[in-house]
């Protein structure tokens, strides 16, 4: 028996469940599970079904295809572990975390290389046996370290790219070269506080709560469409340095929850939002 999910997105339209849980059954194909979404303002459908039995899969999506409005979006995926690339700076806390959840299970990713600006962290990756690619930025223009690093993921091609902690800004021609595949932590609740020093600003706003948020990287800084968010309560006796150290928890929960929805195929990415199911 094999386990797939369906992804489908088009108009919405009256029985869409009734038609694509029908089209299941003709191909006896067991739901384990069943999730939707509508949004009433753009009448977008979204669903994802997970799947167990014998597919075929050109047949099934044919006739998935033939019961939805025109212009309709589906597509049948095994769940697999996936190859990421992490590129870090100098704090360990987000990829250590990868890493040992890599190891025992806890995430279905491969962590085929890191990639650092620095080579602070090269110690620590290359206990887990991992490559570490130190590509130092000095000296070069962004554009310059940015060919450096792509030639790096173009080898290796990985199912995403993982900036966990990485403290530079990508370019617009980066970043387009992997469309929705640039997961970013980033040290804030985003929209506040984007960009260098957050908690310092937080700080200075007397902030009473402090948050992460795991986003997709496009071409505007920090606003790309979010995918996990969540915050803890601060005080006034927290200085910037307090901030921080409590941050890092909030920044390593945040990261590993957004990567478990997306390798288990619940994150629909439409216009710059998503839709988690």
């Amino acid at each position: 028996m094999q386990k797939k999910v369906l992804r489908t997105v088009c108009y919405d339209a009256k029985g869409l469940i009734a038609k694509i849980t029908a089209v299941c059954y003709k191909h006896q194909l067991n739901i384990i599970q069943n999730n939707e979404f509508v949004d009433h303002q753009t009448h977008s459908f979204f669903m994802r079904t997970e799947l167990e039995g014998v597919f075929n899969d050109d047949s099934f999506l044919a006739d998935i295809d033939n019961v939805l409005p025109d212009g309709s979006q589906q597509e049948l995926i095994t769940v697999a572990r996936k190859k990421v690339v992490v590129a870090v700076t100098k704090e360990a806390h987000c990829i250590g975390d990868l890493l040992i959840k890599s190891i025992y299970g806890d995430l279905d990713i491969d962590i085929v290389a890191v990639i650092s600006n620095y080579d602070s962290l090269q110690p620590l990756i290359e206990k887990f046996n991992i490559p570490f690619y130190f590509i130092s930025h000095k000296g070069l223009t962004h554009q310059q370290h940015e060919i450096m690093v792509t030639q790096i993921i173009d080898t290796i091609n990985p199912d995403y790219f993982i900036l966990a902690k990485y403290m530079r800004i990508l370019t617009p021609d980066f970043v387009s070269r992997y469309s929705n595949k640039i997961i970013n932590i980033h040290h804030s609740f985003l929209p506040a506080f984007i960009g260098a020093r957050p908690y310092h600003q937080a700080y200075q706003r007397g902030v009473k709560i402090i948050g992460a948020t795991a986003h997709f990287v496009n071409d505007n800084l920090d606003e790309g469409p979010i995918i996990v968010q969540d915050v803890i309560p601060v005080d006034h006796s927290y200085l910037p340095e307090d901030m921080m150290r409590a941050g890092r928890d909030v920044e390593k929960i945040v990261l590993s929850k957004a990567l478990f929805y997306l390798l288990s195929q619940r994150v629909f990415v439409y216009n710059n939002r998503t839709v988690i199911l």
